[in-house]
């Protein structure tokens, strides 16, 4: 598919990682385990668990075909260490393997995209916290080079604001980025350090797409619903940072045990009724394909989704 092409079928319900069921699993080690090995057998190991997750990745890309899932969020794990030189190397002598798999989502049509882990902070007081967050973003950004995906956010990287009270140094950060970085990073709001508005003021200075979490902007306003006029506003706002509007991603959790709860449902209970006009949805819910037929079945049945 081409990725400039608008997609007609909004919005578009995407999966998360792996399947409630077993079917989609990736292999990983421990940094103790590993350092117990030799050096040559820790690339021994590393090409053992990369090669089986790039099949693993294939077979994910196999289940959202059937299941008509056009977004899937990859491990950000997928290939643990991958950031050390001794991880670089294997990576790049799979490099062809990657490749193949990449045609494939090409082919396939299915938008990849990726949430780095929480360690990625841009903004910290350490400038050693700040190389190794652009270290991890940099071997993200190669892995997605060598899956031949777009330096667009179209295959995105998001990640969160970081440090609190630290726009201005974000914003130096993100402007002394590598292409292959910056051209596929993304801003997401979260429950407690940077509001919907505070992100949205950070994108435009930056001019990277924002990503909006309804949850995340009900827990941190303290709202009572998915409809209050704010959740909408917010979703209009971040969907002028995209410079293709039929691109814009969000993502929708619910409360596990109460409604403002951070911890995910297994299942979404409740929808912004302005989500019907979100092109694509990351749905972050524990029992993830579970919940997307949910949502389809009870969300969608107005909408003419297949």
């Amino acid at each position: 598919m081409d990725n400039k092409q608008e997609t007609k079928d909004f919005p578009v319900l995407g999966l998360v990682c792996i399947t409630a069921s077993s079917e989609v699993r990736f292999r990983t080690i421990t940094r103790r385990v590993l350092l117990k090995l030799e050096i040559k057998e820790q690339e021994q190991k590393l090409q053992e668990i990369y090669e089986a997750n790039i099949d693993r990745l294939q077979q994910a890309i196999a289940f959202c075909q059937r299941e008509k899932i056009r977004l899937y969020r990859m491990s950000s794990n997928l290939f643990p260490f991958a950031d050390t030189n001794i991880g670089k190397d294997v990576l790049n002598q799979l490099s062809h393997k990657l490749n193949q798999v990449g045609n494939l989502i090409q082919k396939s049509g299915i938008r990849l995209v990726l949430h780095p882990d929480q360690f990625v902070v841009l903004n910290s007081d350490s400038p050693e916290v700040i190389q190794n967050s652009i270290r991890i973003l940099q071997t993200h950004a190669h892995i997605f080079d060598l899956l031949q995906l777009p330096r667009s956010p179209w295959a995105l990287m998001n990640i969160h604001g970081g440090k609190g009270n630290r726009a201005e140094r974000l914003l130096e950060t993100v402007n002394n980025l590598s292409d292959s970085i910056r051209s596929r990073l993304s801003f997401e709001n979260d429950e407690h350090t940077y509001s919907a508005a505070e992100i949205l003021e950070i994108c435009q200075a930056t001019k990277v797409p924002m990503v909006f979490d309804a949850h995340h902007h009900i827990i941190h306003e303290e709202l009572d619903s998915y409809d209050h006029p704010s959740v909408g506003e917010m979703l209009a706002a971040a969907k002028t940072t995209w410079e293709v509007p039929q691109w814009q991603l969000v993502h929708i959790s619910n409360g596990r045990d109460r409604f403002l709860d951070s911890k995910h449902s297994d299942l979404i209970t409740q929808m912004p009724s302005s989500f019907r006009n979100a092109p694509w949805i990351e749905v972050e819910a524990k029992k993830k394909e579970q919940a997307i037929a949910k949502i389809r079945q009870e969300w969608l049945q107005s909408v003419k989704y297949f």
